[in-house]
């Protein structure tokens, strides 16, 4: 590819953001400069600092499992900057849930996943902590899953990309100049008027607004998700990420653990305020565990954040690719609490499409804006 006179401009510094200027700027390919512009350069409410930082390949779309296969491969890599920490996920199944669950393993099976699919009595033996009466199955990651530090995978990320030559920039797009089918200049907070020769839309949970900035609307909302820290007296061995029946999650960190739960629909609002739901922990979080988990009637609760999930009301899932119309805009967005993951994969994807003009590693067609603009979600049964 030739020098480009004018910069690629990424909206979003977060994992994605710092993903995508990672691989352009270290790909041989590409001779010109990328500027990432940063509202908020401390994070304090961006997803990638507030997730709970956990990957799988437990899918049921090929599409999904693909990404993460990638970003563990990547998070192995500098696994001691990210503090992996190597254990499976645990999906539980009640009678009703099995059949979409043994439909997901069928799929995850003829993509490489490593993944059992034990019934009741083989979950109590394997996790005699577990409560199994109501329980019909489990599926549980045998390699590939675990979770990590993601400020840390942010901070990594951003480092290469900055060691490459990336420039970060802190200031807030508030405008896009469009001529023809291009997107030409972004206008920043601070007075610039920053030229362009591709767009990339990171914005995370505010992905919505920068897309409205060029007419374009973006099913994306900033949905809150509460995370607890708790403290079991009892010592629990090997306890995978497990997600109860009911949608309850539950994993170690250090000598605690995290949980959460991700709320109804119609107690889910838009752009809610980044206040801890502590009710949620009293209400649904805390009996579904008691329930599920014997020992975890006696928590105590030592601590909780809340962060965004940059949510895909169509279908949940990234919406990756070049817009049909603006062809120089390029989206990386709506991951639904999946971006901390696939933000490896992603980055390399949009580093492909506008070095190489296509997809040379995954095709990640099937993520792409077309489906956005027919209502024509792409499926994915395993949703946390």
């Amino acid at each position: 590819m030739g020098l480009m006179t004018d910069p690629v401009v990424i909206v979003g510094g977060g994992a994605v953001g710092s993903a995508a200027a990672h691989f352009l700027a270290s790909d041989p390919a590409f001779a010109g400069r990328v500027v990432v512009i940063e509202r908020d350069p401390t994070y304090r409410q961006a997803s990638s600092a507030l997730s709970a930082s956990s990957i799988r390949q437990q899918f049921s779309s090929p599409i999904n499992i693909l990404l993460s296969r990638f970003g563990f491969g990547f998070l192995r890599a500098i696994a001691d900057e990210v503090s992996l920490v190597e254990r499976g996920y645990l999906f539980l199944a009640s009678p009703a849930g099995m059949a979409a669950l043994e439909a997901s393993h069928r799929v995850q099976r003829a993509h490489g996943v490593a993944v059992a699919l034990l019934a009741p009595a083989e979950l109590a033996a394997r996790f005699p902590w577990l409560a199994t009466a109501d329980l019909a199955g489990g599926s549980f990651g045998l390699a590939g899953e675990g979770w990590f530090d993601g400020y840390a995978l942010l901070q990594a990320l951003k480092r290469r990309a900055r060691a490459n030559g990336v420039e970060y920039r802190h200031a807030e797009a508030v405008g896009l100049e469009i001529r023809g089918d291009a997107v030409v200049r972004v206008a920043l907070d601070d007075g610039t008027r920053l030229a362009c020769s591709q767009l990339v839309n990171a914005a995370g949970p505010w992905a919505a607004r920068l897309a409205r900035l060029a007419g374009i609307e973006l099913p994306v909302r900033a949905r809150r998700r509460s995370v607890f820290v708790i403290d079991c007296r009892t010592k629990l061995a090997d306890v995978p990420l497990t997600i109860d029946p009911s949608g309850v999650w539950v994993r170690p960190e250090g000598a605690h653990y995290l949980c959460g739960v991700s709320p109804p629909s119609w107690r889910d609002p838009d752009d809610a305020p980044l206040e801890v739901q502590h009710a949620e922990f009293d209400d649904v979080v805390w009996p579904a565990l008691a329930a599920r988990v014997p020992a975890f009637e006696a928590v105590k609760p030592v601590s909780a954040w809340a962060g965004y999930y940059e949510y895909n009301t169509l279908d949940q899932n990234g919406i990756v690719g070049r817009h049909p119309r603006l062809t120089n805009l390029i989206f990386a967005n709506g991951f639904s609490g999946h971006g901390i993951q696939q933000s490896p994969a992603v980055g390399r994807a949009v580093a492909e499409l506008i070095v190489h003009g296509r997809y040379m590693s995954l095709d990640l067609a099937p993520l792409g804006f077309e489906r956005i603009a027919a209502n024509v979600p792409l499926t994915e049964l395993a949703i946390v």
